[in-house]
């Protein structure tokens, strides 16, 4: 099937060239979203999973059937109306084989079996305190969970009347359910990835102070202090979601594109889209997936996942 085309692929160091080639396109693969998030390759029916949390939907699509809804309501079960972006946002599929959800508007991160259904809450609260709204989310291979807070899933993105949290942290999950604040002095934390080796966390900062901080990660889950991984105040942008391939360069959305940063804090180039750029992830044969705006593209690399 031949799709439209949208943008350009901007090299900014030569190297660039072997992680995505200069003339490749950027495909529109679907289309007539409010605002896409959160997509997640699914190996086991070769399929992906992203969410629009303005419409309160986990979307799927394949080469083979298009696209679909897979979820809905994916994040907000309640009545009446909640918020602008009361869905789903972040998602993964844990080493479990199982669908794992930043929920917005319910406010919790659950797990839910792919075929079948039946969410079972990971965590909806840190001592007693309901978690503002769910953002983005990784797994550790303890099967540990670090996740961020951030207001966006409140009417307005930050003023609300209902009871919320003042500091917008990141959490970790242990795998015995413990939640623990590891992060309280970011003003907006949003996308959240770990290094190759599990020894750094990454966590975007969406502010007026747009910066990807880095985390050393200590053997009881906890993290040393952070410091700036990469500033994206010069270029006039923030950086969303967060994904690395097998060399560990980050891809990240990043205003309209898809910024790649070496895992040495380099820029290396840009997916550019043309439109505001929210996520993406690594699909087979060196796809990547990306959620950008109203549209759900790919663009075909020369890596792939780690």
């Amino acid at each position: 099937m031949t799709y439209p085309t949208i943008g350009k692929i901007t090299a900014n160091d030569p190297s660039f060239g072997k992680i995505v080639a200069k003339d490749a396109a950027i495909e529109v693969i679907a289309s007539g979203f409010i605002w896409a998030e959160g997509p997640v390759w699914v190996n086991d029916g070769q399929l992906l999973l992203f969410s629009d949390p303005r419409q309160n939907t986990i979307f799927k699509w394949s080469e083979k059937e298009g696209l679909s809804t897979y979820l809905k309501p994916s994040g907000y079960t309640g009545h009446g109306f909640y918020s602008d972006e009361p869905g789903s946002n972040g998602l993964l599929i844990n080493k479990n084989g199982e669908l794992v959800a930043c929920e917005q508007g319910d406010r919790r991160i659950s797990r839910m079996k792919l075929q079948g259904g039946g969410k079972v809450t990971i965590a909806d609260n840190f001592e007693g305190e309901p978690f503002n709204s769910p953002n983005d989310i990784c797994e550790h291979s303890s099967g540990a969970y670090y996740f961020t807070d951030p207001p966006y899933g409140f009417q307005g993105m930050k003023d609300d009347p209902t009871e919320k949290t003042e500091i917008f942290g990141v959490y970790r999950v242990g795998p015995d359910g413990k939640v623990t604040r590891v992060v309280s002095n970011l003003k907006r934390p949003n996308g959240i990835l770990l290094s190759k080796d599990e020894k750094t966390l990454y966590v975007s900062q969406t502010d007026k102070d747009a910066v990807i901080m880095a985390y050393p990660v200590k053997a009881d889950g906890s993290l040393g202090k952070g410091t700036v991984f990469f500033d994206l105040r010069p270029m006039n942008a923030s950086a969303d979601g967060m994904k690395k391939d097998k060399s560990g360069n980050i891809f990240t959305g990043a205003g309209k594109g898809i910024m790649v940063i070496s895992a040495g804090g380099k820029f290396l180039g840009k997916i550019d889209t043309g439109v505001p750029t929210a996520n993406c992830a690594f699909g087979k044969d060196g796809w990547l997936y990306i959620t950008a705006g109203k549209y759900l593209c790919r663009v075909k690399t020369l890596t792939s996942a780690d």
